[in-house]
């Protein structure tokens, strides 16, 4: 029995003879479909050995990388994917070797499995991030103009005064305009996503306020739209700013975390402060 363990990247429906892995895996490991008989359903995986991959942040964001391009690739190859998180691996058991062990959890699960993937067939996550330039929202205020006017011959104890009067009215009008424009952006995009969750910002910069930062789900057709959509709160204001990354494989909308296809799987590796978006595609 072989003792290698298999590091799973997604679950897809089986494409038969149709489409195969294309590239390589985490350091260039070679892909393949290890394909369940009679249920459909196929893991993209590559061979390794049964321990998780640990190593210092820039390794551990280079196979974060490495494993969302495998992802991406066969979700459009294929048309779908259940993507598994980073550093699931089936070891070898009592019950067999890692491909057998494999193939059995695809038949327990194929059902949920094939719902699963039904729903996210044709789809990818976008992630959409929207900020204020606060120093922008109010440069044509009055009261702000006269602030400024007054800093530039003031004496350096009332310049420091008039600065924090200045940054606490540039973010009082930042706040306002974020709160009109956050209920406005959220419709439009759920026009044109089937669905879209809450994420929290990894990083922000000096003098931004968030207005909304989402992932969403989009189907292949509406793409485009998105696009447009995403143009016109661009142009809504000159202190709007839109980040925009994509696309990736759905991960933020399995719904529940898939269980795992190992009874024991991997220890994951602490990352700090390791954001997926670090080191995405960007649309």
């Amino acid at each position: 029995m072989s003792r290698e363990a298999l590091y799973v990247y997604a679950v897809l429906a089986d494409p038969g003879d149709g489409a195969g892995p294309r590239g390589a895996g985490i350091d260039g490991a070679p892909l393949r479909l290890v394909r369940a008989a009679g249920c459909g359903l196929a893991a993209l995986v590559h061979e390794a050995p049964a321990q998780p991959y640990q190593g210092p942040d820039d390794d551990v964001r280079r196979w974060i990388r490495a494993h969302d391009e495998a992802v991406e690739n066969m979700r459009r190859a294929a048309g779908g994917v259940l993507p598994m998180t980073f550093n699931v691996l089936v070891a070898p058991g009592p019950d067999g070797d890692a491909e057998t062990r494999l193939r059995a959890w695809l038949r327990d699960r194929g059902d949920d499995l094939r719902r699963r993937l039904g729903r996210l067939r044709g789809r990818a996550e976008y992630r959409v991030e929207i900020t204020l330039d606060s120093a922008e929202v109010a440069a044509d205020d009055a009261s702000v103009l006269e602030i400024e006017e007054r800093m530039r011959d003031a004496s350096p104890g009332l310049r420091r005064l008039l600065g924090k009067q200045l940054d606490a009215k540039r973010k009082a009008a930042a706040d306002v305009l974020a709160d009109e424009l956050h209920a406005d952006a959220r419709r439009r995009l759920s026009a044109v996503a089937e669905d879209l969750a809450d994420r929290r910002r990894a990083v922000r910069g000096p003098g931004e306020i968030d207005v909304l930062s989402l992932a969403l789900l989009v189907h292949d057709d509406e793409v485009e739209n998105l696009g447009l959509v995403l143009a016109d709160l661009q142009d809504a204001h000159h202190a709007v700013r839109v980040r925009f990354l994509g696309p990736w494989p759905p991960y933020s909308f399995t719904e529940d975390e898939l269980t795992s296809p190992s009874p024991t799987p991997a220890q994951r590796p602490p990352l700090s402060g390791i954001d997926r978006s670090a080191g995405g595609p960007q649309a």
